[in-house]
């Protein structure tokens, strides 16, 4: 079986056991159409914040298992148990703020759902736009986002 290829020289360059490399060349910059799909990289950028993007990568598996798969409406209904249970997994980026910011942009997700149809009707309702414009909106809309994650998410 030959090696992974990657186009891009510094990802090709990189070791193959790399998780950048594969994400680079499959998920990086690649549009996401479902509603969970783009929650789960609002809530991967947002746990991002302070730390390497290859640490996130090597648990976005646990990321997954942890919130339910990035349902929105699974992770719009998290309490107390759900928190403390997310506190208490080792799989995963255990800041408090940064659970509470999940639950609660599921809980704005659901919002702007019942008035868009869903997270990327929101999102196409509002593009394009400069990148200082969209800091705002999310900024208005959502929690824990600052330039760096929301210039990410829109990647």
């Amino acid at each position: 079986m030959p090696a992974y290829s990657s186009y891009c020289e510094y990802c090709a360059a990189a070791p193959e056991d790399d998780p950048n490399r594969a994400y680079h060349d499959t998920e990086y910059g690649f549009p996401i159409d479902s509603d969970d799909g783009l929650f789960c990289r609002l809530v991967l950028e947002i746990n991002q914040a302070g730390l390497s993007w290859v640490t996130i990568l090597k648990k976005k598996d646990a990321f997954e298992r942890a919130y339910d798969g990035f349902d929105i409406d699974t992770v719009a209904a998290y309490g107390e148990i759900e928190t403390a249970r997310l506190l208490a997994d080792a799989g995963i980026i255990r800041k408090r703020l940064k659970i509470a910011a999940a639950i609660e942009n599921a809980r704005r997700i659901v919002t702007i759902r019942a008035s868009y149809g869903s997270f990327k009707g929101w999102l196409d309702a509002h593009h394009p736009r400069p990148k200082d414009q969209w800091l705002a909106l999310f900024k208005k809309n959502f929690v824990f986002v600052g330039g760096e994650i929301v210039g990410e998410f829109l990647m």
